[in-house]
C-alpha cells in the first residue's frame, strides 16, 4: 500500500510535510513500515481542498487533511481498511480498487498530458519516472530517429508554445536546427510571472524530469549539447527538485558526454531570475541569463538565428516541453487528434479566483469556458453570480456570460478581445468591480515594465492615472474616449508583447463592462461598492437605535448622536472603513 501526500508549495504550507512525518511514525510504531510507504508528490490539481491524501491502489482521496489526522487514517483505512468518511473526498472516490477515481465533476473532461505524473510518483526519485516510461522517448530519439526525424515530429503533432505566444513548436525546433553554429543552446523558460498562475511551478515540482527528457530530446534534434533552464527564485521547491533531478540524471547517464551509449552529449544547467514579469518574454530572458538588464530587443534576428551569447538559441517554457516526451512515445498523431484544427493537444490552467474549485486542471484545446468554469471549477463561490473570467494573466482581457460557450483555444480567445497566456484564469463574481479590475492589471503591468520604450514606460502610467481619476470619482465622458485611444496607440507601438497586450484589461472592460465605467464617470457611484472613494456611508433614521456602537467603533469620530437617538455621519470626516457597518446589529448602516 502506498500513501501518497501532496508535496506540492500550496499543500506544503498547511503543513503537508508534517502530515507525511506522522503518517510514518503512525505506520513505524505499528510495525507495517515493510507493507506500506508514504511518498511525497506533486500536485493533485483540486488545491481547494489540500492537504490531500492519496491511498493507493483503491484510489481514495481524503482532502483538507491535518497532521492529527494521520493516526485515524493508519487505524482505520490502513489496519481495517475501512474509509474515513469525515475526510472523504467524495468527487473523487474510486468505484472499485480495480479502476481510476470516478471521473465526475473537477476530473471527468480532463487528459493530463503536461500533468501526466504530478501527484502519481515520487518527483525526487527517477526510478519512478523511468518506471512510467521516463526517459523512453530520448531513448527512441536517439537509436531510432533521425534529428531531422524528431522535428518533423514535433512539426506534425501541431504543439504550439504553451508560454502565451503560441508559436508552432516544431517550426521553432527547425529553424534553430537549421542554423549552423559550433554551440547552440536550449532553454527552459520557468520565468512564470502572471497573478494567480502555478502551472508551470507545479509541473517542476511534481515531474521534473520530464522537462529535463524534453530538453534532451530538443538538444538532439537541433544539434544543441548545453541546456538552461532560467527559472524565478521565488520557486525554491522547484529548484530542489530539479537539482536533485538533474544530479540523478547525470549519474544514471541520462545527461553528459554518450548519453545511453551514444555519441550525443547535452547537459543542463541553473539560471535564475529575480521575478521581473518581462523576463517571460524570451530576448529580455535572455539577456539577464547574460547578466544584462532584462530588456527585450526588437526581432529579427529571434533567439533561434542568434540567442544566449549570440549563438541560436532554442526557448520553450516547462508546459510545452513536459508535452514533448509523450508526443515522441505516443506519436504525432495521437497528440493532434485531441484539440481543435489549430490549437492541438492540452492546456494547463491555473484557476484561481471566486470559483469553487481553486487549482490546476488539464483540459483539451477546444474545451468551453462554460465547462471549465461550472463543471470542473464547480462553479461560483456562496452561490454568487458570475460575472467575468480573466485568461491570459495581467495582458489577458475580461470576458462575460457571452463567451461561456466560447471553445477555448489560441485563436477563439485572441477573436473575444482576450489571449491564452501562459494559462491563467482567473474567475469573478457580482461583487467584483471591473474598472477596479483593470486598475489593478494595469498598476501590475506599470510596475513590471522595463521601462525601454515610451509607450510602454509612460502610456501605461497615464493610463493608471485615468483609471485612479475615474475610480475617485473625478472621472468624465471623455475620460473613456481617452482610456480607449491611449489603449490603441500602446498596444501598436509598445516594443515586446508585454507593453502590446498590456491594454487588454482596460479595452476589454470597455467592450463588455461600459455601462460601469459610465456609472462612475456620471452618477459618481460604483454599481458593486468597491471602490472605497465612491462609497457614502449613512444612518438609516427607522432602524437606528441610537445604541452608540457605530460612533464608538468609529476610528475618526464622524458619528455624532447621543444615546437612545438617531446618529448622524459626517461625510467629510468618513475614511469609509466600514468599521460602522460591521457593528450596527440593526442593519441601520447604509452603504450607497
Amino acid at each position: 500500500m502506498h500513501l501518497l501526500v501532496c508535496g506540492a508549495t500550496t499543500c506544503r504550507t498547511s503543513e503537508s510535510d508534517l502530515i507525511a512525518e506522522n503518517l510514518r511514525r503512525e505506520i513505524e510504531e505499528k510495525g507495517l513500515q515493510s507493507e506500506v510507504q508514504v511518498i511525497m508528490t506533486g500536485c493533485f490539481g483540486f488545491c481547494e481542498k489540500g492537504p490531500v491524501v492519496r491511498v493507493m491502489p483503491d484510489n481514495t482521496y481524503y482532502a483538507r487533511v491535518k497532521p492529527e489526522d494521520a493516526p485515524v487514517i493508519v487505524a482505520e483505512h490502513v489496519i481495517k481498511g475501512k474509509r474515513v468518511q469525515r475526510l472523504l473526498h467524495t468527487e473523487m472516490a474510486a468505484q472499485s480498487a480495480a479502476t481510476e477515481p470516478k471521473q465526475t465533476g473537477f476530473r471527468r473532461k480532463q487528459i493530463r498530458i503536461a500533468l501526466r505524473n504530478c501527484g502519481s510518483i515520487n518527483p525526487e526519485n527517477i526510478d519512478e519516472y523511468i518506471a512510467r516510461d521516463g526517459y523512453a522517448a530520448l531513448g527512441k530519439c536517439l537509436t531510432e530517429m533521425s534529428p531531422a526525424q524528431v522535428v518533423e515530429q514535433i512539426k506534425l503533432s501541431g504543439l504550439r508554445g504553451r508560454g502565451g505566444g503560441g508559436f508552432p513548436t516544431g517550426l521553432k525546433w527547425e529553424i534553430a536546427a537549421r542554423n549552423k553554429a559550433d554551440q547552440k543552446y536550449v532553454v527552459c523558460n520557468a520565468d512564470e510571472g502572471d497573478p494567480g498562475a502555478f502551472m508551470d511551478r507545479s509541473v517542476l515540482e511534481g515531474d521534473p524530469h520530464s522537462v529535463l527528457e524534453a530538453m534532451a530530446i530538443c538538444g538532439y534534434a537541433i544539434g544543441a549539447s548545453k541546456g538552461l533552464i532560467y527559472i524565478r527564485a521565488e520557486y525554491p521547491l522547484a529548484i530542489q527538485r530539479l537539482k536533485t533531478a538533474i544530479s540523478q540524471a547525470r549519474e544514471y547517464g541520462l545527461l553528459g558526454q554518450e548519453i545511453l551509449g551514444s555519441s550525443f552529449m547535452f547537459d543542463i544547467e541553473m539560471r535564475y531570475g529575480a521575478g521581473a514579469f518581462v523576463c517571460g518574454e524570451e530576448t529580455a530572458l535572455i539577456h539577464s541569463m547574460e547578466g544584462e538588464r532584462g530588456e527585450p530587443t526588437n526581432k529579427p534576428p529571434f533567439p533561434a538565428e542568434s540567442g544566449f551569447l549570440g549563438k541560436p538559441t532554442n526557448v520553450n517554457n516547462v508546459e510545452t516541453l513536459a508535452s514533448i516526451p509523450v508526443i515522441i512515445n505516443k506519436g504525432a498523431a495521437w497528440f493532434a487528434s485531441i484539440g481543435t484544427e489549430k490549437s492541438k493537444g492540452t492546456k494547463v490552467f491555473a484557476l484561481a479566483g471566486k470559483i469553487n474549485n481553486v487549482g490546476l486542471i488539464e483540459v483539451p484545446m477546444g474545451t468551453t469556458l462554460r465547462e471549465v468554469i461550472f463543471e470542473i471549477g464547480g462553479g461560483i463561490k456562496n452561490g454568487k453570480k458570475f460575472k467575468a473570467v480573466q485568461t491570459g494573466g495581467p495582458s489577458g482581457g475580461c470576458l462575460t456570460e457571452k463567451h461561456l460557450d466560447i471553445a477555448i483555444d489560441f485563436d477563439n480567445l485572441i477573436a473575444a478581445g482576450s489571449m491564452m497566456g501562459s494559462g491563467g484564469m482567473i474567475v469573478m463574481d457580482e461583487d467584483d468591480c471591473m474598472v477596479s479590475v483593470a486598475k489593478y492589471f494595469l498598476e501590475f503591468t506599470v510596475e513590471e515594465s522595463c521601462g525601454k520604450c515610451s509607450p510602454c514606460r509612460i502610456g501605461n502610467k497615464r493610463l493608471h492615472e485615468l483609471l485612479e481619476h475615474i475610480t475617485k470619482g473625478n472621472g468624465t465622458m471623455a475620460d473613456l474616449d481617452r482610456l480607449r485611444n491611449m489603449s490603441l496607440v500602446i498596444k501598436d507601438t509598445s516594443l515586446c508583447g508585454l507593453g502590446q497586450s498590456s491594454p487588454n484589461p482596460v479595452l476589454s472592460t470597455l467592450a463588455n463592462f461600459m455601462d460601469e465605467y459610465v456609472a462612475h464617470v456620471t452618477d459618481k457611484k460604483c454599481p458593486s461598492g468597491q471602490c472605497r472613494d465612491l462609497m457614502r456611508y449613512s444612518v438609516i433614521p427607522d432602524k437606528c437605535v441610537g445604541c452608540t456602537a457605530c460612533a464608538r467603533a468609529c476610528p475618526v469620530n464622524a458619528i455624532s448622536g447621543e444615546r437612545k437617538e438617531v446618529h448622524f455621519i459626517d461625510q467629510d470626516k468618513c475614511i469609509k472603513c466600514n468599521a460602522c457597518f460591521e457593528k450596527c446589529k440593526f442593519a441601520a448602516v447604509l452603504i450607497n
